[in-house]
């Protein structure tokens, strides 16, 4: 049900809990403006690049091609998914918990407009070819220092607007003690703590090594050390992503479907599970490296899969909703609740398309950490294919199913039924694009082609030769994927500009089963969680870093041999 404004004048919305303050409207909106631009230009980049790699394209203008690699990451992998962050989490908490004060509404807009010069910066090396360094802040590739300080700034403008969220956050509970907290909101907190502990890993290794080195104010860095910091942080970094995902699935995803969440309380616990074990254990992304011990790595490598735990928590709540779904519409048989889900609303497809690829990718990331599986798959094109089922299509599709409510909801109209076909014709497009393209990878890495590479340096080796036909596979898939990103640009834009209403697109936010049931406390006892993350972290890193500048480990900076 939508929010009705009658009797209600614009000065006075914020006061209505259902609807999102304008004010704070206006911070989200300029956030997810970002997003779509993101998209548009990320996308146009990727497919490019499976245009080279099949053989029958060259890029104009002597631009390189790891150049657009480096733009395709950069863009979609920091910028979209920052300022969508940014700006839905703050939806979250405004809609959840009540308008932002000034002063957090002003710490948004310092985040956001650090953010924005950050991503100018890093764009302008990037357009330069200045900084094509496939994947950021991976030494030994060098970029200008330009680029490492335009990104930096970029990660402490999340800070500024995370911050806001997280005194919105604190600032109610201290209004109403003894209440339980609205899980959405927790949940963006988590995640904000989460990014906060994980980003000591990324600063340390900006502002001790990358941007002294880059700007040419010390000879050299030391390769292993930027490498596990990077991944320390690397790895969270992809549940800052998925994270949001989690918060629509769980809060959002069974209004829209018209049942209640299965259980607060176990989605607060697998949120609380990720947060434990989403940090220590990145060394799982440097297992064929030289210079750290193989006793850390299966340490981590257990870490690892203690995320499997909240995953399949998930995914057992999720059905369970959906099952309720069917059950409640005259569903009888044992999957004939399936037939009952709403099969024409794109804020339900777009989330189901995402998640029946996230079920392959959790597959492919037990492989990516297992130790000798690893090795088979490791810098080859799997990888790629594993990062756009687990990331590229979960994480995208959900994040525009909440967009696809969210953007009327911000400029009081409503959704219309060309917004809605759409949404579902981005949804089909994109799970037809990603299908071919990403299986396509995963095979050509079977057969061991690399990853980050047109493959043009094996000329006629009969190895390449094998490749040959998974090159065009992900070419015709990279240009689905760019007829769903037009749709997507289209969808946006109509959306933003839908007709003013007297009854608005609701911000729906469900409630759970066990709503009545008394709140768990230590899942709030912010003190004791940030200890137990911290404690994880101590574990798995203390040792690890400390043999990179004392042991006699092959690879470190102290063997002998080297």
């Amino acid at each position: 049900m939508a929010k009705s404004y009658k009797n209600t004048t614009k000065n006075e919305l914020y006061k209505a809990d259902t609807v999102i303050n304008r004010k704070d409207a206006k911070l989200v909106l300029a956030n997810f403006l970002w997003v779509i631009f993101a998209l548009v230009v990320g996308g146009f980049a990727g497919a490019l690049q499976t245009f080279v790699r099949s053989g029958y394209f060259e890029l104009p203008f002597n631009i390189g091609y790891y150049q657009i690699l480096t733009l395709h990451g950069v863009i979609l992998a920091l910028v979209l998914t920052f300022f969508f962050i940014v700006g839905f989490q703050t939806a979250v908490v405004s809609r959840a918990m009540g308008s932002l004060t000034d002063g957090e509404r002003k710490s948004g807009w310092i985040g956001f407009w650090l953010m924005t010069i950050g991503t100018l910066m890093a764009a302008v090396m990037i357009a330069t070819n200045q900084a094509s360094v496939l994947y950021t802040f991976y030494a030994p590739l060098k970029a200008h220092g330009i680029f490492y300080v335009g990104l930096t700034l970029v990660i402490v403008g999340t800070w500024f607007a995370t911050g806001a969220q997280t005194k919105r956050y604190f600032r109610w509970k201290k209004e109403n003690p003894g209440q339980k907290t609205p899980a959405i909101a927790y949940f963006a907190v988590i995640n904000n703590v989460m990014w906060y502990v994980c980003n000591i890993g990324i600063a340390t290794s900006a502002l001790t090594q990358l941007i002294p080195w880059s700007f040419g104010l010390i000879d050299t860095v030391n390769v292993k050390l930027t490498r596990t910091l990077f991944w320390y942080f690397g790895h969270a970094l992809v549940y800052f992503w998925l994270l949001p995902a989690y918060m629509v699935w769980y809060s959002i995803l069974p209004k829209i479907i018209g049942v209640k969440g299965f259980s607060d309380k176990l989605a607060r616990l697998s949120f609380v599970l990720f947060l434990f074990f989403s940090i220590p254990v990145g060394i799982h992304h440097q297992l064929v490296e030289p210079g750290i011990d193989a006793f850390w790595k299966g340490l981590q490598v257990v870490l690892t899969f203690m995320v499997i735990v909240p995953s399949l928590i998930t995914a057992f709540s999720l059905f369970a909703s959906f099952e309720t779904f069917g059950r409640k519409n005259g569903a009888t048989g044992l999957f004939d609740w399936f037939k009952k889900l709403p099969w024409n609303d794109s804020r339900f497809v777009l989330q189901f398309v995402g998640m029946l690829f996230f079920v392959p990718g959790g597959i492919g990331g037990i492989i990516n950490a297992s130790g000798q599986m690893n090795q088979v798959v490791h810098n080859t094109m799997w990888v790629v294919g594993h990062f756009h089922i687990t990331v590229g299509t979960p994480v995208v599709l959900t994040y525009f199913a909440a967009m696809m409510f969210l953007l009327p909801h911000l400029v009081g109209g409503r959704m219309t039924k060309l917004t809605n076909s759409l949404g579902l014709w981005l949804a089909y497009t994109w799970a037809l694009g990603m299908g071919i393209m990403s299986f396509a990878m995963h095979m050509a890495g079977i057969k061991g082609a690399p990853r980050r590479s047109t493959f043009s340096e094996y000329g006629g080796h009969e190895v390449a030769q094998e490749w040959i036909s998974y090159q065009l596979l992900q070419a015709i898939g990279g240009s689905f994927l760019l007829i769903a990103i037009i749709i997507a640009f289209f969808a946006f834009f109509l959306s933003l500009r839908t007709p003013k209403t007297d009854v608005v697109e609701e911000f729906p936010i469900a409630r759970f089963m066990d709503d009545g049931d008394a709140p768990l406390k230590w899942v709030e006892n912010w003190r004791l969680l940030i200890i137990i993350t911290i404690f994880l972290v101590v574990i798995a890193y203390t040792v690890p870093i400390s043999q990179i500048f004392t042991e006699n480990i092959p690879g470190s900076p102290g063997f002998k041999a080297w």
